[in-house]
């Protein structure tokens, strides 16, 4: 699937320079990204279901905790 990406200059200049910084290509640089922001999305929903299931199983402590 393509797709367009539309940059400001500003945005196109850092990508381009990011980009050379890394000896890749703009392309690959954001496809790299949107991997890392995915696999981080997934990070985050993990954490926050293990913080709800704590928060529940510990809420009589919890509460106790900060009177």
């Amino acid at each position: 699937m393509a797709m367009t990406l539309r940059l400001t200059d500003e945005e196109t200049e850092l990508l381009r320079a990011l980009a050379e910084r890394e000896h890749r290509s703009m392309h690959e640089v954001v496809r790299l990204a949107v991997l890392d922001r995915a696999g981080r999305a997934g990070r985050e929903a993990e954490r926050d279901e293990v913080l709800d299931w704590a928060e529940e199983r510990y809420a009589a402590l919890l509460d106790r905790l900060s009177r």
